[in-house]
């Protein structure tokens, strides 16, 4: 009897080692499933897109000449008038009630002759204050036109951002509809907004667009540039929750990837500079499967 109790004792201890032993191979097998990405070499850039307003920086306010009666009007808002056009004739008010009687006793002293009221500059007409037959004041403002000489894209650059940005710089704009424009920094307002501590920087457009006042575009202020670098896409990149330490799971061979840390270089929204250690083109690194996983662990390749 106490034999056989020893034997089913022993029977049982077998079995449950049997069940370990095959629960840690099971273990072992496991193998998660990743992508794989490579070396990228074509260099990366860190830049910042900032906006920037277009508009026209003078506006020509054009005034009566003389007080009386507004007699004709030649324009209109949105009109494109050039520098010398009469855009208004103006009449006294002796000239408006004796002229014609004048004219009549002596018609070659031309009493009563509309004075005429001249554009300034070159622009669009911004706005009209008055209509035929109005009475002004010498000296009333009659319209404001946009100085087209004087169309700029004024730029709002954060403080800590003027170290990248010097007159004569080149800056690329970006239209809402994607169209890029070239500009070249023109000067620096020297006041800076109180509450968003940004500084006005006055941009000159390099040829002729169609760009209405007042269009909101994104300008791009470039940081750095590295070409031939080796980069990494950003999701293949780990880090700690405090991102003080980052680093990338590497393939050793067909199915093992390890974990190896790294210095970072520069960063965007879409690719990491990695300054060590040193990759070659070879290198297979995991982009999916390679987060909260340990430093060693077993993989299956599902595209490469």
């Amino acid at each position: 009897m106490k034999n056989s109790f020893i034997l089913i004792l022993i029977i049982i201890v077998f079995i449950i080692s049997c069940k370990k032993n095959n629960e840690e191979e099971k273990d072992i097998k496991i193998t998660i499933p990743v992508m794989l990405t490579s070396i990228d070499t074509s260099g990366v850039s860190s830049y910042s897109d900032l906006n920037a307003t277009a508009t026209y920086l003078v506006k020509s306010i054009i005034k009566a000449n003389t007080t009386g009666y507004i007699n004709t009007v030649n324009v209109a808002s949105n009109d494109f008038v050039s520098s010398g056009k009469i855009l208004f004739t103006l009449k006294t008010r002796e000239a408006k009630v004796l002229g014609n009687t004048v004219n009549k006793i002596d018609p070659t002293l031309n009493f009563g002759t509309a004075i005429p009221v001249y554009s300034t500059s070159n622009g669009y007409v911004n706005s009209v204050n008055i209509q035929q037959g109005n009475y002004v004041q010498d000296g009333d403002a009659l319209t404001t036109i946009n100085d087209i000489n004087s169309f700029a894209i004024v730029l709002s650059l954060p403080y800590e951002l003027k170290k990248y940005v010097t007159i004569g710089t080149n800056l690329d704009a970006i239209l809402p509809d994607g169209t890029a424009i070239k500009t070249i920094v023109q000067k620096f307002i020297p006041s800076v907004d109180v509450t968003s501590q940004t500084q006005n920087v006055i941009l000159k457009v390099k040829g002729k667009y169609d760009i209405p006042e007042n269009l909101i575009l994104k300008v791009r202020v470039m940081k750095a540039t590295v070409s031939k670098t080796i980069c990494l896409p950003k999701e293949s990149v780990l880090s700690n929750e405090t991102e003080t330490e980052f680093w990338i799971m590497k393939m050793i061979n067909k199915d093992t990837a390890v974990k190896i840390p790294i210095k970072k270089g520069i960063e965007t929204s879409e690719k990491v500079e990695i300054l060590s250690p040193k990759l070659t083109l070879k290198d297979r690194i995991l982009l999916t499967g390679n987060y909260g996983v340990a430093d060693t662990i077993k993989v299956k390749v599902i595209k490469n």
